[in-house]
């Protein structure tokens, strides 16, 4: 898999006097200038002290401004980033800050950074900087025979211990990890490939793995994942993970991943402007991955158990068809009416596989309906669930780590409109409306009683354009909500 060099992270205490080609810094609107800031306008002459009097210099959030440094044995170059208001800075805030500030100087080759910006947090949030130092410095163009990047080869932090470091770094590989793996063509990642490559990850960081072919899925009774898989020649595959970092025994928490590795739409198939980024349709799979990875490197104490359904949605002669029914392995049966409502499919058979393991919550991620991007665009995510207390949990995790999720209702008025003529459910709703709601409410049929929440992330999980903290593409979305939820969980 193509990736840009990892840089190293140390820890520095001495900002102004490190030989740096870039220091970066930070300015907020309600404060005086920090002691680096404050340093270095001694150490050039007062050059930002005239900018700020001659109202050249914003503090506002997202701005920047790079000036020459001190030179000698200090900084070559000083990034003066805005933080906007200090009373405003959370978590949030020194991930998306860090990570501005990092894609601003990605076009230009610095060999050595410090990151002075954790004067400003809280040290519970140092390794949220270290985080959006790594997901600035990854993108999208993982296949360009010139770099559009140049990853630094040391990156100093000021203020931050050694742990906050080092678990910045977890965070920030897993986040990219899975946005490498959604950014990869359909031609490189597709279910076989995707299960290979976890199983070397889980080697490499000590998870468990299992991964059923296609004889496996079919002894399994898995009829659901072979018929959405049965049009193409790339068999599906369904991969589980183990994080075995509670007590032997203990019951895990479930957390699965729609794994459509590309989707053409089936024989319900969608027009070329629909499928261009449908090798993003593997997102929550990649989620659960990234989120695995990141459990094991910290060494969380609670037992989870990842599961990823993959498959391809092709066109052949052996698709599955419109009027199709399928009996699950449930034995619950699904009519088939609108090929391209797949991803439901799919998750039918991988949500009964995970409740077979008795979870004592479960969460799915999917890129599921265009619908939940009608409801709540595109950087926010769709939460239905079948226990309030669990949505709460998830809730709060997604709410401290800055990423925006919106609870959607479940009435019970909803489930007549999945329900099917000449089978138990139908794969689709009733025309147009609540689209995002009735493919939930498909998917609770195969949940049990077993706290859920499924988590649609069609909207933020791919973005089309690039943002000043992030790159188009692939954005890792919900990695860091996890974590945080399994974390909270294994501290409860």
């Amino acid at each position: 898999m193509p990736q840009l060099p990892c840089p190293r992270f140390v820890v520095t205490e001495n900002a102004i006097g490190e030989t740096c080609d870039v220091l970066i810094v930070g300015l907020c609107d309600d404060a005086p200038l920090s002691a680096t800031v404050a340093a270095v306008d001694q150490a050039t002459g007062g050059v930002i002290s005239r900018l700020k009097d001659q109202g050249k210099l914003s503090s506002e959030s997202g701005e920047s401004m790079l000036i020459p440094g001190p030179g000698g044995d200090g900084p070559m170059l000083v990034l003066l980033m805005g933080l906007g208001e200090k009373s405003k800075l959370d978590r949030e805030a020194a991930f998306t800050s860090t990570s501005t500030a990092v894609r601003s100087l990605v076009s230009k080759p610095h060999e050595t950074w410090v990151i002075a910006l954790p004067e400003w947090f809280d040290a519970a949030d140092h390794d949220a900087i270290v985080a959006g130092a790594l997901y600035g410095l990854e993108g999208q163009s993982i296949y360009r025979t010139k770099p559009s990047t140049y990853v630094p080869q040391t990156i100093a932090i000021t203020g931050a211990s050694k742990t906050a470091i080092d678990r910045g770094v977890v965070i920030g590989d897993s986040v990219n990890l899975a946005r490498r793996l959604v950014n990869e063509p359909a031609s490189v990642i597709y279910p076989a490939s995707f299960a290979e490559r976890a199983e070397a990850l889980a080697t490499e960081v000590g998870l468990g793995c299992e991964v059923w072919d296609e004889t496996r899925l079919a002894e399994e009774n898995c009829r659901a994942i072979l018929a959405v898989g049965g049009g193409s020649d790339k068999p599906p595959r369904l991969v589980i993970l183990r994080h075995n970092g509670g007590a032997e025994g203990e019951p895990p928490i479930a957390i699965v991943g729609k794994g459509v590795t590309f989707d053409s739409g089936g024989l319900s198939i969608k027009p070329s402007d629909g499928m261009v980024d449908m090798k993003c349709d593997m997102g929550g799979a990649a989620t659960v991955i990234g989120t695995m990875h990141a459990l094991a490197k910290l060494g969380v104490k609670k037992n989870v158990i990842g599961l990823c359904g993959l498959a391809e949605n092709m066109v052949s002669g052996s698709s599955y068809k419109l009027g199709d029914v399928i009996v699950t392995r449930s034995g619950k049966t699904i009519e088939i009416l609108n090929t391209d409502a797949e991803g439901r499919v799919v998750l039918s058979d991988t949500l009964d596989v995970a409740i077979q393991q008795q979870p004592t919550a479960m969460v799915d991620l999917a890129t599921l309906t265009g619908a939940c991007m009608v409801a709540l665009g595109n950087e926010v995510a769709g939460l239905m669930t079948n226990n309030q207390s669990a949505c709460d949990a998830v809730e709060g995790a997604a709410h401290a780590e800055g990423e925006p999720v919106w609870q959607l209702p479940m009435f019970e008025l909803y489930d007549e409109k999945v329900k099917s003529k000449v089978a138990d459910i139908k794969n689709i709703g009733e025309g147009r409306w609540g689209g995002a709601i009735t493919a939930a409410k498909f998917l609770e049929n195969f949940v049990g009683d077993v706290p859920w929440v499924h988590i649609d992330i069609a909207g933020p999980a791919f973005a089309d354009s690039p943002k000043p903290h992030r790159d188009a593409g692939a954005t890792g979305v919900m990695v860091r909500t996890l974590v945080r939820w399994v974390e909270n969980q294994a501290e409860a």
